[in-house]
């Protein structure tokens, strides 16, 4: 079955008339489908930190080829989400979303069977553009099969996923090292996808319908290839910067970056006065609530990035604790998580709008100002646990609110487009949080102590999360339908 998007947009909040005409059994298996896809690429980005140093020993490689197998993924994954969204909308989102599955699959599966460094690194790379071409996908399809009315409730779903997916790595990747499941090391880490995937195919293609933009933008090399470069020359510094103390060549790059995304928007907006379809529709960007949320999200993503990478870090160079016992201490954080995101979502979106966002902030600062508390306690691994239930919460109500606030008046045939620029700049606002602040907290460190650089690197998360609920204050006020 193949649904086209309408090309006259539908008012904010109204039915869409885009939405596949599948039964309800069908639409949740689908779904279900998605948020496999959705949870197995989270995960995948944060478990390898866990199990770095065992695959460092065991392939004999050097600290530069493993800054590139952490760095690797982001930098793939974060450059071609975009091109990904549009792929989809163009060539159909259940086929992009299949092709990325597959390829995802059999990255995740080479990466397990890596004899060298250097293949580690090139598959790596490979599954970062796979999930690029796959996850695009996932809020599209949610967007398109959904009306406004039940929305909530599936957006409520997928943002749960991301809290889980976010700790699940780290743990999951501390028990797999610990535990050396079948005498194999670090490898079931990647190898754990492989059955993942081959079942979210099967499922994929029986019960996913297939979707597409009636007007597709059209793919032409130069765009690609100067969004494409623009964002490598962004993300490549800020990803590799801390692994070689920020060299100046890197900050070149990354002005020629922010330069050169400068000369994609005004190639996109001659574009569409021409009357062609650009890559980057601006007319996205004339949703109030997308802009304004957007930018809203941003703040309050960059901190992420650093909180589980500084808080991993903190507790085993200063309390001694193992990886099994730093895995194992986001337990409380990804219990919590779901129960707020879901709550969020379903209800107190529809209800309080931009104020969840705010809220969720706030209640993330009471979280982290915890911390720091504890973090000097006589019994750190107690106010830990109850700093980490408080951070969930908040953490909660943010990704639970964040996606259906952000995309809720966005036309269904900029859609594909719409969540290729939420996933990109969600993508980029970790991976600066975990350069920046990550390389804060060690600068800190180094010259006043642990303690100092663990309470300079919160406080700065703590300063970033207040300005985004401060931004979300530009939010309009909206009318998200509930779910039923």
């Amino acid at each position: 079955m193949t649904v086209t998007a309408e090309s006259s947009p539908p008012t904010p909040n109204s039915p869409d008339t885009a939405v596949p005409s599948i039964s309800a059994r069908s639409r949740t298996i689908a779904l279900v489908c998605l948020l496999a896809a959705s949870f197995m690429e989270l995960m995948d980005a944060t478990v390898v930190n866990v199990a770095l140093r065992t695959m460092s020993e065991h392939l004999g490689a050097s600290a530069t080829a493993m800054s590139w197998v952490v760095a690797g993924y982001p930098l793939a994954y974060a450059t071609g989400l975009l091109l990904g969204a549009r792929l989809g909308d163009s060539f159909g989102r259940r086929r992009l979303f299949v092709i990325g599955l597959v390829a995802f699959g059999a990255t995740s599966l080479a990466c397990g069977l890596a004899a060298t460094p250097t293949a580690l690194v090139v598959f790596r790379i490979l599954q970062g553009g796979a999930a690029a071409l796959m996850i695009p996908q996932v809020l599209t399809n949610i967007q398109v099969l959904y009306p406004p009315a039940e929305r909530g409730r599936a957006m409520g779903l997928f943002t749960s996923i991301i809290g889980v997916a976010a700790v699940a790595g780290p743990v999951l990747g501390a028990v797999i090292t610990d535990g050396d499941w079948f005498g194999l090391s670090w490898r079931p880490v990647f190898l754990i996808n492989v059955p993942v995937a081959v079942i979210a195919v099967v499922a994929a293609r029986a019960f996913l319908p297939e979707t597409r933009a009636e007007r597709p933008a059209p793919i032409t090399p130069i765009s690609v290839l100067l969004l494409g470069g623009s964002l490598a020359a962004v993300t490549a510094p800020v990803t590799l910067g801390p692994e070689h103390d920020w060299p100046a060549w890197g900050f070149g790059l990354m002005a020629a970056g922010v330069a050169g995304l400068g000369l994609f928007a005004r190639q996109q907006i001659l574009t569409a006065r021409t009357g062609l379809e650009p890559l980057v529709p601006p007319a996205v960007f004339q949703t109030r609530s997308f802009t304004t949320g957007l930018a809203a999200f941003t703040a309050l993503s960059i901190p992420t990035g650093g909180f589980f990478l500084i808080q991993s870090l903190h507790v085993q160079a200063a309390h001694g604790w193992s990886v099994l016992h730093t895995g194992l201490m986001w337990i409380p954080f990804s219990l919590t998580v779901p129960i707020f995101a879901g709550l969020s979502a379903t209800v107190l979106a529809g209800r309080f709008g931009k104020r969840v966002l705010q809220v969720g902030g706030w209640v993330f600062v009471v979280g982290m100002t915890t911390m720091i508390s504890a973090d000097t306690s006589a019994h750190p691994a107690l106010w830990f646990t109850v700093a980490l239930v408080v951070a969930g919460a908040g953490f909660g109500l943010i990704v639970g609110a964040a996606g259906l606030l952000v995309l809720n008046d966005v036309p269904v045939s900029l859609a594909g487009a719409a969540s290729g620029v939420f996933n990109t700049m969600q993508a980029l606002s970790v991976a600066v949080g975990a350069a920046v602040l990550g390389t804060v907290y060690s600068t800190v460190s180094t010259s006043q102590g642990l303690a100092d650089g663990y309470r300079v690197a919160m406080v700065a998360m703590i300063g970033l999360v207040v300005a985004g609920g401060v931004i979300a204050q530009a939010m309009p006020k909206q009318t998200v339908a509930a779910p039923h």
